[in-house]
């Protein structure tokens, strides 16, 4: 009797585990989901879903880093529009202090606007803004614009004789180019 209670829940359980296999098999059908076969197919399936994880995380580490350097640029050359709009100010004061020198009156609004124009530029060093040094260099187009060419016996060619705008630059990059009048070398004869 107890050999046939236990055939008869074995065949119970087979008849169990087909239907349910049968389920299983239905609801795949409908939701279109396959399932690999065979051990290789899983190993397959594994191996590429390791590979995704992998460039995902890849993927998400370039993308920290780009965000990271941008956020530094950011922050780096925030006060570049600033520092535009106080050039042309800087600029006024240069041809202020030019005009009363060469009056030879008012030297005490000489001395004000020198004393205004050394701290404005003091504010600028703070924040990383100079000027680009022209005079006697060699030009370059990166930080000079050359507004005029001219033969000159005392500068060699393709070197900046005179500056007639200071020219600006925040940490490596330039806010302003420096204006220039370039030489062309000595005169013909």
């Amino acid at each position: 009797m107890a050999d046939e209670s236990t055939t008869e829940n074995e065949n119970q359980a087979d008849v169990e585990a087909e239907a349910i296999a049968k389920e299983i098999q239905l609801a795949c059908a409908e939701e279109e989901v396959t399932l690999p076969e065979t051990a290789s197919g899983l190993e397959a399936e594994l191996a590429s879903e390791k590979d995704r994880g992998l460039r995902l995380q890849a993927e998400m580490e370039n993308l920290r880093a780009r965000m990271a350097r941008e956020v530094l640029n950011e922050r780096r050359y925030a006060a570049l529009p600033i520092v535009r709009d106080l050039l042309p100010a800087i600029d006024n004061i240069d041809r202020a202090i030019e005009a009363a020198q060469q009056s030879g009156e008012a030297a005490n609004v000489l001395e004000g606007f020198e004393l205004v124009r050394q701290q404005m530029l003091g504010v600028l060093k703070q924040h990383q803004c100079t000027e680009i040094e022209a005079l006697g260099k060699q030009f370059d187009p990166q930080i000079h614009e050359a507004i005029l060419q001219q033969p000159s016996n005392e500068h060699p060619a393709n070197h900046v004789m005179q500056v007639t705008e200071v020219g600006y630059q925040l940490h490596d990059r330039v806010v302003r180019p420096a204006k220039v009048i370039v030489s062309s070398g000595p005169a013909a004869e």
